[in-house]
Formats: C-alpha cells, sequence, structure tokens
C-alpha cells in the first residue's frame, strides 16, 4: 500500500538524497546539486498552493511509512485544465509498484481537486523505467522531441507522453 502526502521537514534526508544523485540529473536538466538549506527552505515554502505556484510536490510514503519518493504535479495549467507529472522513488524501492500506486493516486487527486482533464510527463527515450511506469497506466507516447536535451556527450530525444483522465 502507499499514500501521498505533503512535504514535512523530517523528508530533508531523502529529498536530499534523491535530488542531488547526479545520474538522475539528466531527466531533470540539473547540472548542480542543491544545498539542504535550499531544500529546508523549500519544504517550508512547501505549503503555498498550487493555485499560486503551479505546482504541487507530494512525498509518497509506503506500508510502513516510509518516505520512499516524491511526486509531482507542475507547469499546472487551471485554465487549459492540464498539469506535468514528474516522480521519483528510491532505487530500493524501484519495481515493487510503489510508483504505479502513487501515479494512479496523483491522477485521482488531479481530478477531484484540481479538475484536470490531461496529464503529460517528458520522458527521455533511454528511460525505460519511466515509460513502462507511464505506458503501464495508460499514458500514450504521442511525439518526440528530436535532439532535445545534451548530455553524456551527445544529443538525446525526449518522449512526450499524455494521458486524458
Amino acid at each position: 500500500m502507499v499514500s501521498l502526502r505533503a512535504l514535512e521537514p523530517g523528508d530533508i534526508e531523502i529529498l536530499l538524497e534523491l535530488e542531488n544523485d547526479s545520474s538522475l540529473w539528466k531527466y531533470s536538466n540539473r547540472i548542480e546539486p542543491y544545498s539542504k538549506e535550499l531544500l529546508q527552505d523549500y519544504i517550508a515554502n512547501a505549503h503555498r498552493g498550487v493555485l499560486e505556484i503551479k505546482q504541487i510536490k507530494f512525498t509518497v510514503v509506503n506500508r510502513e511509512k516510509d518516505a520512499v519518493g516524491f511526486i509531482d504535479l507542475f507547469d499546472f495549467e487551471p485554465l487549459h485544465h492540464r498539469a506535468a507529472v514528474g516522480i521519483v522513488i528510491h532505487k530500493k524501492q524501484q519495481g515493487s509498484g510503489l510508483g504505479a500506486a502513487a501515479l494512479a493516486l496523483l491522477e485521482t487527486y488531479g481530478q477531484k481537486y484540481l479538475q484536470l482533464h490531461q496529464l503529460y510527463a517528458h520522458i527521455a527515450t533511454e528511460n525505460q523505467i519511466s515509460k513502462v511506469l507511464f505506458e503501464k497506466l495508460g499514458y500514450k507516447c504521442v511525439g518526440t522531441k528530436e535532439d532535445w536535451n545534451y548530455y553524456d556527450g551527445r544529443y538525446h530525444d525526449e518522449l512526450l507522453y499524455q494521458k486524458i483522465i
């Protein structure tokens, strides 16, 4: 069983670990680590409303109530009833179904509280874990952005996945 909850100060260590995992930066357009102080400020300001800042991040919590990752809606467009999705699950927990369960909960939240009509995700072509996750939940690849991101010494395509919810 998985649940989503608001960010809490106690999430700082896993947030710091996941945000500063340089192997994931290529998927988030990061090139430098976050400081602990900056992420503490981020958590402290997470109470600001989705309508104000156009994003909302949830902590993904397992059955034992341990934080195992994060999932967020960003680029929220209330006029068009859509938002982008980002998700990161700790490597030790990947493949356990927690990501799929968290994404399903996020979809329900988006429909019920934000009246979202669609969600979308930008996924690197080689990010098999994300492609499998989103396809499992009915997202369709609707386009390819060629040579969209540059990392590891070359350009990489990025896929656009979309789901009408």
